[in-house]
């Protein structure tokens, strides 16, 4: 039997995730209601974070905070994927302003943060035109970010078990050290539904080429003054612990620049999904250095 001959009252079983209960024509409905709401709004002109801001979480320019045509921010991924985000990391709210542009919008958006400047801008620019996006500062020390040592090196999230459809962590893993990567990993599946995905980005190594580490090393740094600038594990590392957070990797997108970010797709296990090797990364060589924060809280939005 198709999904299509279901009985209607199947449909709307509590058995079945809340994405998938509601019928196709009522989605397309809310699909013209959200096109009409953001031209009601103008949400088209939603306001851009300063440049400052913008510099801290990579790309400047207006146009990658922008999605005009409302199309999906992650057109790899599933339409129902969106339907309830929690964004790990959103900044000053690059990927939540295009979630509020695309159609359809999602339903609800949690978005956390340590850079307490960012979370405010948010709040303050981009809650009141899109009321189901929530922004929430997530106060743990980072020493180029949140540099107050008393702060804890990392914490639970602010959401209940299973309650995401998609966790994006987007430039996250890749500046976390390996007990707070192990540690978020566990929260990123414990607030994902069993059929949700963890989209996200990481920078990988193959520690049998680096014969002098030990067992117990599997991260590479790039800066001794603060090792969360860049770090950069070891891909058996990251499989292990994603199995032992009972998340499996089914989908891996190498690097455009050799040696960059890999684009890692994660889901719970289950029946029918299968785990996938990691493909080689044969990008061309190039540069795409991180951005260097201020020392300064007035720089960088921190100062109240």
């Amino acid at each position: 039997m198709s999904r299509s001959q279901f009985p209607l009252e199947w449909l709307r079983s509590s058995h079945w995730p809340r994405r998938m209960r509601e019928s196709p024509f009522r989605r397309a409905d809310r699909g013209m209601a959200d096109r009409r709401t953001a031209v009601r709004t103008g949400t088209a002109r939603l306001p851009i974070p300063p440049p400052e801001m913008r510099a801290l979480v990579g790309p400047t320019e207006d146009a990658a905070f922008d999605n005009p045509s409302g199309a999906l921010v992650y057109p790899y991924l599933p339409a129902d994927a969106f339907s309830d985000v929690f964004d790990f990391g959103c900044g000053c709210g690059r990927i939540a302003r295009q979630l509020i542009q695309q159609v359809p919008r999602p339903q609800h958006y949690v978005g956390i943060d340590l850079h307490h400047g960012m979370i405010k801008w948010c709040v303050e620019h981009l809650t009141p035109q899109a009321p189901g996006f929530e922004f929430y500062h997530h106060d743990v020390f980072n020493p180029g970010l949140n540099p107050d040592a008393s702060k804890p090196r990392f914490a639970s999230f602010p959401a209940p078990d299973k309650a995401f459809s998609l966790v994006n962590a987007w430039s996250v893993f890749t500046h976390l050290v390996e007990d707070a990567a192990s540690f978020y990993l566990r929260e990123c599946r414990r607030i994902l539904a069993d059929d949700g995905i963890i989209h996200s980005t990481w920078f990988l190594f193959d520690k049998r080429e680096f014969p002098m580490m030990q067992e117990f090393q599997n991260a590479l740094f790039i800066n001794e003054a603060d090792p969360t600038n860049a770090v950069i594990f070891d891909r058996d590392w990251l499989r292990r612990n994603a199995a032992e957070a009972g998340l499996c990797i089914y989908k891996v997108f190498p690097p455009t620049i050799r040696g960059f970010q890999w684009v890692v797709l994660m889901t719970p296990w289950r029946q029918g999904v299968d785990e996938v090797a990691f493909p080689e990364d044969a990008a061309p060589v190039g540069l795409a250095r991180p951005p260097i924060a201020s020392s300064d809280p007035s720089k960088i939005g921190l100062a109240n």
